[in-house]
């Protein structure tokens, strides 16, 4: 006899359904044998196995046991399959009714004692459970998660004995409660930037359109402080959004206790962080910040101190919205649809050319410091702005009146705006045909478009990234048209590659300082 359960196995943020068949037979040696292209977690399961049998009591027969992991030529990871492993050698035991589980997907990592330990991907697999028309079996820490799949049979048990129990009717496991939807509210307001009016209009046009930015500017001109509170500019979550970015962090294993939050991520990686760190990878895989940042704000401070080869490997999702990540034994695909945000000093020694103050070093110490950003990834950025010193006289203006709540207000009416007119997408994904069609200059317009690609040398993309952010600045304004206006500011939101942050102080050097 072959008893049967159903569990899963993760390829990128969804899950895949895996058949657990056990089988006890007299025949050959006593052995315990796990087939279907398992790692060694999984292959390390019987142990895990025998261990909580026996501190229940129950003695696994002195018979060939085998279990088979099907489809035999999809990798197995991850110790989630010692529950639906341990069910069903139970069942094929005796121990409990083998029609009992043939309708449930399990998961779930067993202790020593025979305690159900969580795991991550709880979410995924009640999604895949539920289309399957199955219910679940998963740790009782990761029930309130995987109980936002919907109104699937759901059983969240502390151990295996009160799994026994219930199956034999001895004990009734409560269906758990969703988790709880966090309502954050952030105690940082756009009205703590003081001055830097280009920047907050900047930064408003980025989260409106869901532009990718870049603030170049020296230390302390407040480029992390408005980068901070990008997240709180942009309108929250949508219910299909929400379930995209919760699918991904349940993988990574981030979501505790199953709460939801309908704020956007906001993901900012040391400049340390590694390719892997920043797209995906590793031995088995697991989401970069690329992906945790999905339908949120990937924070880059310090841009040119990330390696090349890191930067260089975001600019496929900058593109399409996803990842690929390949490995001999794996391919697996992550989303990876986030807004850029990118801070930098002009030069290595922050100053370059800021409140009249020479580099040391020259203009060259400008140019090399900014070329270890690739011209491609800088192409990639639709509005890059200078972030000039902030002055001792900004420093004592008052507060200004309009906050994160009156510029996010703004934002919302032009997203809406936009995803009624572009079909779901915002201006910054839309295709080439779409932007032919809803992003048309008229003839002044696209006359000073014209003028300028051909002086600032815009490449393709580069000019079709300026009527996007076009588009965006006639949304804020409620103009069904782009005009020579919103042409003009578009092409103001886009500073010349290597160059320096200017004043209209002549420029001294160190050493004229001193006299």
């Amino acid at each position: 006899m072959v008893a049967r359960i159903y569990t899963v196995a993760f390829e990128g943020a969804e899950a895949r359904r895996v058949d657990v068949q056990v089988q006890v037979t007299s025949s050959g040696k006593n052995i315990f044998n796990i087939v279907g292209l398992a790692d060694k977690a999984v292959a390390e399961s019987r142990e895990r196995v025998r261990a909580a049998f026996a501190s229940l009591g129950i003695s696994l027969p002195g018979k060939r046991i085998i279990i088979n992991l099907a489809p035999a030529d999809l990798p197995k990871e991850g110790a989630h399959y010692d529950l639906p492993i341990a069910l069903g050698l139970m069942a094929a035991i005796g121990v409990i009714p083998v029609d009992a589980i043939e309708s449930f997907a399990a998961i779930g990592e067993l202790s020593l004692d025979g305690t159900i330990s969580p795991v991550p991907g709880a979410l995924p697999a009640a999604v895949l459970a539920n289309a399957e028309g199955v219910g679940l079996i998963c740790p009782e820490a990761n029930g309130a998660e995987a109980a936002w799949a919907g109104d699937l049979p759901l059983l969240a048990p502390q151990n295996l004995i009160q799994l026994m129990n219930h199956f034999k009717g001895t004990q009734i496991l409560a269906r758990p409660e969703p988790g709880h939807m966090l309502e954050e509210k952030s105690s940082i307001d756009l009205r703590d930037v003081r001055g830097q009016e280009t920047a907050k209009r900047a930064l408003e046009v980025a989260a409106a359109g869901g532009h990718n930015l870049l603030m170049v500017g020296p230390p302390g001109s407040g480029k992390s402080m408005l980068a901070a509170r990008m997240a709180g500019l942009l309108p929250p979550l949508t219910a299909k959004e929400l379930l995209d970015v919760s699918m991904v962090h349940s993988v990574a294993g981030l979501l505790e206790r199953g709460q939801l939050s309908r704020t956007r991520p906001f993901r900012s990686p040391h400049h340390s962080a590694s390719m892997a760190a920043m797209v995906g990878g590793g031995v088995k895989a697991k989401p970069g910040e690329a992906s945790l940042a999905h339908r949120g704000v990937l924070f880059l401070d310090e841009l040119p101190e990330f390696t090349p080869q890191v930067l260089d490997s975001l600019r496929q999702p900058l593109e399409t919205g996803e990842i690929a990540v390949a490995r001999v034994n794996a391919h697996v695909t992550y989303p990876a649809r986030f807004q850029l945000i990118g801070a930098m000093n002009p030069c290595r020694c922050g100053t370059g050319g800021a409140d009249g103050i020479a580099c040391r070093r020259g203009e060259r110490c400008a140019a090399d410091y900014q070329a270890r950003v690739s011209g491609p990834f800088m192409d990639r950025l639709d509005i890059q702005i200078d972030v000039p010193a902030v002055t001792p006289a900004d420093l004592a203006l008052p507060p200004s009146k309009e906050g994160t709540a009156e510029v996010a207000a703004r934002v919302a009416r032009a997203r809406t705006l936009q995803l009624e007119r572009n079909g779901g997408r915002t201006n910054a994904e839309l295709s080439q045909d779409m932007l032919d069609h809803v992003a048309a200059p008229d003839k002044d317009g696209q006359k000073l478009l014209i003028q300028a690609a051909e002086t600032l040398g815009l490449t393709a993309r580069g000019y079709h990234r300026v009527l996007k952010v076009a588009r965006t600045l006639a949304d804020l304004a409620g103009s069904e048209n782009i005009h020579r206006l919103h042409i003009a500011e578009s092409l103001s939101h886009r500073r010349a590659r290597k160059g320096l942050i200017t004043s209209k102080r002549p420029v001294i050097s160190s050493r004229q300082r001193q006299y």
